[in-house]
């Protein structure tokens, strides 16, 4: 048992000592951005207030609640040291919900005011910034909430239960837990979006509106139509969301406008569809699915195996 808390103290020192280092760095990088663009750009009035806010967001409170936590480690009180910066931690959340619209704000401003295109080019030629600019240093914050989840469990995994900080270092785990989590789901809908708004142009004309509240893009791939009356097998793009599954094939290749685009063939609402994998599940070349939906049979082919196993899953799985 004293083996085991010497190795405990050892490992938990030699997390609290990387901690305390990477947070010195991590607000080393901070201050460079309030101190050559936020500071400055108040003082000289290049961006209105309001603008100068949307770009940088809450960055001065986290750099003050990493400041104070540093302060706690620099003096070895670990456990008040979390618990008090746990109470900042929502401005993580916040500051990812911030920087879609930061980043669109800031081109925005490159984009049209030429004093600030002059102001950011001359600061990132500054050698503090080792040739980063300004985009490489406000994602920093959301990289080091992802480093604070490791570093808190690490600490928590090699205290000992009996240990007075143990409830408060348990309690920051699952505080940044909770916002790691907040942020990853922030992340997450905006790659969705992305992806629906990709499909919708990809789709010829307006008829399906893919972008809809509260619908997940899945997958997408081709496939072989097997037709019920003995015609020739179809080649289709096949388009899964959570809730439909759409079928297209794609336009003439000489067409003016839309050569490169895909014409909507039908769309299958899922909620009444059931799934089977009539053959793929051998080790036989490729695959078979079949697809009820109240009205229609659904056969749909591949001759890699793997690709059906795979569609089959993400089907079963959405229509679940």
């Amino acid at each position: 048992v004293e083996d085991q808390r010497a190795r405990w103290e050892r490992k938990r020192s030699r997390t609290a000592k990387e901690l305390l280092e990477t947070e010195h760095k991590y607000l080393e990088q901070l201050d460079l951005v309030l101190t050559y663009f936020v500071t400055i750009l108040k003082a000289k009035g290049t961006l209105k207030p309001a603008v100068l806010e949307t770009i940088f967001g809450p960055l001065e409170s986290l750099y003050s609640a990493s400041h104070v936590l540093s302060l706690h480690l620099e003096k070895g009180n670990l456990g008040p040291g979390l618990e008090n910066f746990c109470q900042s931690l929502d401005l993580y959340g916040h500051y990812a919900e911030n920087l879609e619209q930061a980043d669109k704000t800031l081109k925005e401003q490159l984009r049209k005011n030429k004093s600030f295109r002059r102001f950011k080019k001359l600061q990132e030629t500054r050698p503090q910034f080792q040739g980063r600019e300004l985009e490489d240093l406000l994602p920093l914050p959301l990289q080091r909430l992802h480093q604070y989840k490791h570093f808190f469990r690490d600490l928590l995994e090699n205290t000992s239960p009996d240990a007075a900080e143990y409830q408060k270092l348990a309690k920051a785990v699952k505080s940044i837990s909770e916002v790691s989590q907040w942020v990853q789901d922030i992340f997450d809908k905006r790659e969705n979006s992305l992806q629906l708004l990709r499909v919708q142009k990809l789709l010829k004309g307006q008829k399906t509106q893919v972008l809809t509240p509260g619908r997940w893009y899945i997958r997408e791939g081709w496939l072989l139509v097997v037709p019920s009356k003995g015609e020739e097998l179809k080649r289709r793009m096949f388009f899964l969301f959570s809730d439909i599954l759409i079928a297209a094939k794609p336009c003439h290749p000489l067409h003016p406008l839309n050569s490169n685009k895909l014409s909507r063939q039908a769309v299958y609402p899922l909620h009444q569809c059931s799934v089977d994998q009539v053959f793929g599940h051998t080790q036989s070349q490729g695959g078979l699915l079949s697809l009820s939906f109240p009205h229609k049979t659904l056969l749909l082919m591949s001759s890699n195996q793997q690709e059906i196993r795979d569609w089959y899953r993400s089907l079963t799985a959405a229509v679940r």
